[in-house]
């Protein structure tokens, strides 16, 4: 039975769907005015994660996770650069594609756009202004009355009282209260035209809190069962969605709200000030080079991909973690395991359904069913791992793709995996004049040649270009029946 921590009651709920064997998740996406972070990575692949085994338990899952379209930061960039937004956040939501495409994040079975749903964004707001729980003010701006709605905190803990002493936020002249939050925009000088929409309190455009209210209402309905994001959404965000979704319609908004922890870099909240913001494609892209990195498409390199992507999943999603150097190099070096596995022991070649009567299958599913909890599932590959290398276990590695596979790894030939290089590796491993300009032909050349020289018995040769080939990063194994098989350290 799968549990789920909630961050509305802050414990453990047995999952209970509105309808039984469906599920609606809706999942706050990207603003796309830049290229994703490492941050927006793990959000990514957390949730990817938990749709995926939403599905494998036997859900029907209607995922839906939005496009931020229309915002200040877009519009600013767009004042600045002379680029139309429609320009801006096309060429961002492709480069967000990219990155996806690269981390192995399915889609959502939607993807909404915020402009597209501006009306029903307007109704909501009439709904707010109907109940007095809006007003427009003096400037123009239409404003939530926070303090009109009894819940306000609910999600986040916070009461009036402390969030007021906490306030930081400039007060326009046209709110009542410093509380109090945007829902519509009057049109400002030097806008574009793009960004501007008529409506019954005059031209303007939507608040950011607004957006997600009316997409997943208008996609999904309420309540919802899964509603989730990053660990900086539940404050301001999510606690404005509630406020404007349960104001205008009654009820309750979600179900379950779930956010996956904070992702530090060297121990600190990566930020750009502190010049730690690391970009998903400057640290798995095949080409650095400043024309390649300004692409919304890139080819990104598929060993140093699929770290990322275990470096995240081998950890609980809610837990804080740190991208460090040492860490990066010890999820390739783990990760390296793995697909070590999968060469020494090929899987079978007729992939199977997955029997859940299997001890470590069970374990796996007892861990993923408890609130997703990816750190232990990992463990089970590793227990796989150990038992197909043990025991040339073809079901143990056959099981262990298997099982893999709902985490959404190894999706890569494991011989095509080993001939990538990575720049993750630890110091006792190689060194950075290892790294190899060797292509894959030279190397199959090399091995040509060991292969002639051991047939001549001339095993001198033979051990020189073995270690030759080892200074240069690549392992070789020979194989029974005279293969030799290589991988790039």
């Amino acid at each position: 039975m799968l549990h789920i921590y909630n961050s509305l009651t802050r414990k453990k709920e047995v999952f209970r769907p509105v309808e039984p064997g469906q599920v609606r998740m809706y999942v706050c996406g990207m603003t796309v005015y830049d290229f994703c972070h490492l941050g927006h990575a793990r959000m990514l692949v957390s949730f990817d994660v938990i749709q995926r085994w939403l599905r494998a338990s036997g859900y029907k899952v209607n995922y839906v996770r939005n496009i931020t379209d229309i915002d200040d930061k877009i519009i600013n960039k767009s004042v600045e650069t002379g680029r139309t937004i429609r320009e801006i956040t096309d060429f961002y939501t492709e480069a967000m594609h990219a990155d996806e495409r690269a981390l192995n994040v399915q889609k959502p079975d939607f993807e909404p756009r915020a402009t597209e749903h501006i009306p029903t964004m307007l109704d909501i707001i009439q709904r707010l202004k109907d109940k007095g729980l809006a007003y427009q003010g003096s400037d123009g701006d239409v404003h939530y009355a926070v303090r009109q709605f009894a819940e306000y905190g609910k999600l986040s803990g916070r009461s009036l009282d402390e969030l007021r002493a906490g306030e930081r936020v400039a007060v326009s002249e046209g709110k009542r209260d410093p509380l109090d939050f945007v829902l519509w925009k009057a049109a400002k000088e030097g806008e574009p035209e793009e960004c501007q929409w008529p409506s019954a309190y005059g031209v303007g455009r939507p608040g950011w809190h607004i957006e997600c209210s009316a997409m997943s209402y208008e996609l999904l309905g309420m309540p919802l069962d899964i509603h989730g994001g990053g660990p900086d959404l539940k404050f301001p965000h999510h606690e404005n969605e509630i406020a404007q979704s349960e104001g205008a319609f009654g009820g309750q908004m979600a179900n379950y709200w779930m956010h996956c922890g904070p992702l530090m870099v060297d121990a600190d909240k990566m930020s750009k000030s502190l010049g730690n913001f690391k970009r998903i494609r400057d640290t798995i892209s095949l080409d650095a080079s400043e024309d390649a990195m300004g692409q919304a498409d890139y080819q990104a390199n598929i060993r140093e991909a699929e770290m990322v992507r275990f470096f995240i999943v081998r950890n609980h999603y809610r837990s804080i973690q740190n991208f460090a150097p040492a860490n990066l190099n010890d999820a390739q070096q783990a990760i390296d395991r793995l697909y070590q596995c999968l060469v020494n022991t090929p899987p079978a070649a007729q992939i199977t359904a997955i029997d859940w009567t299997h001890p470590l299958a069970a374990q796996f599913k007892k861990h993923m069913d408890d609130d997703f909890n990816t750190a232990g599932a990992v463990a089970v590959l590793f227990e796989l791992a150990n038992q197909a290398n043990r025991d040339n276990d073809t079901q143990a590695s056959t099981l262990l793709k298997n099982l893999g596979a709902l985490l959404g790894l190894f999706r890569h030939d494991p011989q095509e995996y080993f001939r990538t290089p990575s720049r993750y590796r630890s110091s006792a491993e190689t060194t950075e004049a290892a790294v190899t300009s060797l292509t894959d032909a030279e190397i199959e050349a090399y091995i040509a040649q060991r292969a002639q020289a051991k047939a001549a018995k001339d095993f001198q040769t033979a051990d020189a270009i073995r270690d030759s080939l080892r200074a240069q990063g690549i392992e070789l194994e020979d194989k029974a029946g005279g293969d030799t098989q290589w991988r790039r350290m």
